[in-house]
């Protein structure tokens, strides 16, 4: 699978020693990497689809002082979707009222019907790639229904209504970011965890430093703003269990492709 990391800060930190500390994971995770940095509505993104360890571009970023206060960064272990670029995360889109969504996510989509069309308008082939043009399309129809852009609080709403359906039956590590508030999500015990530090929260897949990292409460989406615990959804009890047999059902059907 793939790894993440996230933070969301009140102020901008030091990240070069956390990062150094992911990227370092890449052996078992060599398909790609990806770093966004974000500014409110802006995001520099950079990614390859070659392992972390081989980038120079990432080697000449983690020389200089990296100090943000909302980072995403992901390695990749492909699954679905083959070693492209267009495969790599971070993923981004802007809604219809100018709003950046950016999005990693560690899972695969084994079944979702609601998906299938954007297999035809997404750029590369991931199940990644098409959760966010279908959470863009679900923003996009709230706004249009109420005949405004949505508030904090309907955002955090339309999300807490996707994601109890999606984990059905999938693996749903996610972590999203649309300008103003950082969403989190992981319904597999144990594969996300969280550290409150420094007016921040920060967010990976194993924890990366010897402090008291925790469990992200899982079968429930959480919200962020500015280093502070804001929203909390409905505890949807869809837990994913790992099974290698579903990923031998999966990896047969791209095999008949």
């Amino acid at each position: 699978m793939c790894e993440l990391f996230g933070v969301c800060g009140q102020h901008r930190l030091y990240l070069n020693e956390y990062l150094r500390t992911f990227y370092g994971h890449c052996d078992k995770h060599p398909h790609g990497w990806g770093l966004a940095i974000m500014n409110g509505n802006d995001a520099v993104i950079e990614k390859e689809s070659k392992k972390a360890s081989k980038s120079e571009v990432l080697k000449e970023r983690l020389r200089h002082t990296m100090k943000e206060k909302t980072v995403l960064a992901h390695i990749r272990y492909a699954t679905i979707g083959n070693v492209e670029l267009w495969n790599c995360h971070p993923y981004t889109a802007i809604d219809e009222s100018g709003r950046r969504w950016t999005m990693i996510h560690n899972g695969t989509i084994f079944e979702y019907e609601g998906l299938d069309k954007y297999s035809r308008i997404q750029s590369g082939d991931t199940d990644s790639e098409r959760i966010l043009l279908y959470i863009i399309d679900r923003m996009n129809q709230a706004a249009e229904k109420k005949g405004r852009a949505l508030n904090p609080v309907e955002r955090f709403q339309v999300l807490d209504s996707i994601f109890p359906d999606l984990a059905v039956g999938n693996k749903l590590n996610i972590l999203l970011y649309d300008g103003e508030q950082m969403y989190v999500h992981t319904n597999c015990r144990k594969t996300l965890y969280y550290l409150h530090k420094d007016e921040a929260y920060f967010f990976a897949t194993v924890p990366l430093t010897d402090d008291d990292w925790q469990p992200v409460p899982f079968t429930q989406l959480l919200g962020y703003r500015d280093g502070m615990h804001v929203y909390e959804g409905q505890i949807h009890g869809n837990e994913y269990v790992d099974d290698p047999e579903n990923y031998k059902y999966l990896y047969q059907i791209f095999a008949d492709l």
